[in-house]
């Protein structure tokens, strides 16, 4: 994949997901703003890209505020001079059930999550339109997003909501030629550990063990590694046709999601009362009624 001439912003990208997308975009050629909230580690981060040959500058920032998201697209074109792709990947969790959820664990999650995606992509839009030349939304999404988690009330309305990004954004900016795309990764890391289906390949992988074959297929889990080329090829010319799509990857498996779409309608001259609905249920809409969660298979004894 070849990337070379292309600058990237890669918010959250200190550890785990965001710094491998920002690993694998240098190794394809291109410069890299390594953003994270954590100051040491967004550091870290761009001298191991700059370790390996790439190039790469840290920019340590909070994302959400519009103030930080301005100052990342400033960043990416006095260093480099231009933005082409912007990978919105930044993260937090505050797990609790909703009747424990304070609104600061609301809060929190949704200023980072969404609102961040939201700031980083409108200064990157409006960077693209001035360039003329296009560009790259690649926003992180979570299968909680789209199927739901529980204990996850905040992240998986963010994640939601960032998908639901994707669909509008695409339409709007189809014109100045930017695609719109989310990536829905799963993969072992400091998020996914919390997970107790998932715990002991996190474990495995921080202790150098190969991840097993049921993790990788059954499971769709794998390294942060695994997740990379999906970025790196959305980033590139070989995508550009691809807009509007929410993609799945993790381990040996890619996918992609379908968008909403009603399962079955009926209809009823003159409307429906709740006593017609009732009666209806059972029989026409019942058994296409969808199921939630993501519902991991366990692995053979």
């Amino acid at each position: 994949m070849e990337l070379n001439g292309k600058v990237a912003v890669v918010t959250g990208a200190g550890r785990g997901l965001g710094l491998a997308y920002a690993g694998e975009l240098a190794r394809a050629g291109a410069a890299v703003v390594v953003n994270d909230a954590d100051a040491g580690a967004a550091e870290a981060a761009a001298a191991r890209i700059a370790a390996a040959g790439g190039r790469a500058v840290a920019h340590p920032a909070a994302v959400g505020p519009a103030e930080a998201a301005d100052a990342l697209v400033a960043r990416a074109v006095a260093e480099f001079g231009r933005l082409d792709v912007m990978v919105t990947n930044a993260g937090v969790l505050r797990d609790r059930v909703l009747w424990k959820m304070s609104d600061d664990d609301f809060d929190t999650v949704v200023q980072v999550h969404l609102k961040g995606t939201f700031t980083c992509a409108r200064a990157a839009a409006v960077r693209f339109r001035e360039q003329g030349e296009g560009g790259r939304l690649i926003l992180v999404g979570s299968p909680a997003g789209q199927r739901g988690n529980f204990g996850q009330t905040n992240y998986s309305a963010a994640k939601a909501g960032i998908v639901g990004f994707v669909r509008t954004w695409a339409m709007e900016l189809a014109r100045a030629n930017v695609t719109v795309n989310a990536v829905v990764p799963v993969a072992a890391t400091a998020m996914t550990e919390t997970i107790p289906a998932l715990a002991p390949y996190v474990e495995a992988m921080r202790e150098g063990r190969e991840m097993p074959p049921f993790a990788r297929r059954a499971l769709a889990f794998g390294t942060p590694e695994d997740a990379a080329g999906l970025v790196a090829f959305l980033a590139s010319d070989a995508a550009s046709g691809i807009t509007g799509q929410a993609i799945g990857i993790g381990g040996d498996r890619l996918s992609l999601w379908t968008h909403p779409t009603q399962a079955v309608a009926a209809y009823r001259d003159g409307g429906w009362t709740a006593d017609d609905i009732a009666a209806a249920w059972p029989t026409v809409f019942a058994e296409h009624e969808q199921s939630v969660g993501e519902n991991l298979p366990e692995e053979p004894r």
